[in-house]
C-alpha cells in the first residue's frame, strides 16, 4: 500500500447458507478493493484466501452470517460471525483434513478440511470462538 495513511474503510457482506452461486463474492470484492488501494500482492492473496475460506465455511456449515472487513493503514481485520450449529471441538476442526462436510458437499469439490487451517495460516492473528449450538465467530488480522 502507499506510505500515506488511508482513511479506515469498512466492507460488509451478508453470507447466505447454501448460496454456492454467490460464494466468493466477498473475497473477489475485497481483492479488487485492496488492489485499487495499492496493497502488496502477497497481502491481497492472504486476505482473499482467508475471506474465501470463511465465506465458504459459512455457506456450507452455517445458517448464514456476516463478514465485516476493516481496512486501515496498519492492518486488515476480518470479522466473521454466523448463526448455526457451531463447532463442538475447535481443536479437532483446526486439524488439516478434518471435515464434517457431507458427501454432497465433497462431490461439489468442497469439504477438504482445509478451511480453518488456511484461514489461520493466512493470518497474523487468528481467534475462533464457537461451541455446539452457538454459532461461530472468527477474527483474523493481516498486518500491512
Amino acid at each position: 500500500m502507499t506510505t500515506e495513511k488511508i482513511r479506515p474503510l469498512v466492507l460488509e457482506y451478508t453470507i447466505v447458507s447454501g448460496d454456492f452461486a454467490g460464494g466468493g463474492k466477498a473475497a473477489s470484492d475485497v481483492k479488487r478493493c485492496l488492489s485499487q488501494l495499492g496493497c502488496q500482492s502477497e497481502v491481497i492473496r492472504r486476505v482473499a484466501v482467508a475471506t474465501y475460506e470463511a465465506e465458504m465455511n459459512m455457506i456450507i456449515h452455517s445458517f448464514g452470517g456476516k463478514i465485516t472487513i476493516y481496512i486501515s493503514s496498519d492492518n486488515i481485520r476480518i470479522l466473521c460471525e454466523d448463526t448455526g450449529p457451531g463447532i463442538p471441538d475447535i481443536e479437532l476442526a483446526m486439524q488439516e483434513g478434518y471435515s464434517t462436510a457431507s458427501d454432497k458437499i465433497r462431490e461439489m469439490g468442497f469439504g477438504a478440511g482445509m478451511g480453518l487451517p488456511n484461514m489461520k495460516n493466512c493470518s497474523d492473528f487468528f481467534c475462533i470462538d464457537s461451541g455446539e449450538g452457538q454459532g461461530t465467530k472468527v477474527e483474523m488480522v493481516i498486518n500491512l
